[in-house]
């Protein structure tokens, strides 16, 4: 019985390091399976942490823009439903997992970044005439 508590104890620790992505919090995908989550699924919301500006000249239809700057320890009035699955990008890559990492520690538990606009294949839109 005292081998068999050991063994268990580091099963449960690695299961539980496992589902956490390795500590992140959040998932990290590719673009292809972005695009794929986009044209399966519903009732998700498309996050560009971008600048007002850097939206403005183009972005992923449909998306919400709230600046990685932004986002720290208060409540975000447009991301009511912390279970709602948030697909997170910005120009590169970078500021999308900064966001995620805030995103998770203000309770958010279905956060999938998956990089920057640079890479997206699909169609963008502008908010400039």
């Amino acid at each position: 019985m005292k081998k068999i508590i050991p063994i268990l104890l580091l099963a449960i620790f690695l299961v539980g390091c496992a589902g956490n992505a390795g500590g992140l919090g959040y998932r990290q995908i590719g673009m292809e399976e972005a695009v794929s989550i986009m044209e399966d699924e519903s009732g998700y919301i498309i996050l560009d942490v971008r600048t007002p500006e850097e939206f403005g000249e183009k972005h992923i239809p449909g998306a919400v823009n709230i600046p990685n700057e932004t986002i720290g320890t208060e409540e975000i009035s447009q991301l009511p439903n912390k279970e709602q699955l948030i697909l997170v990008y910005c120009r590169s890559g970078n500021r999308s997992k900064q966001a995620s990492g805030k995103l998770v520690a203000l309770g958010y538990t279905n956060i999938v970044e998956f990089g920057g606009i640079n890479d997206w294949p699909g169609e963008t839109v502008s908010e400039k005439n």
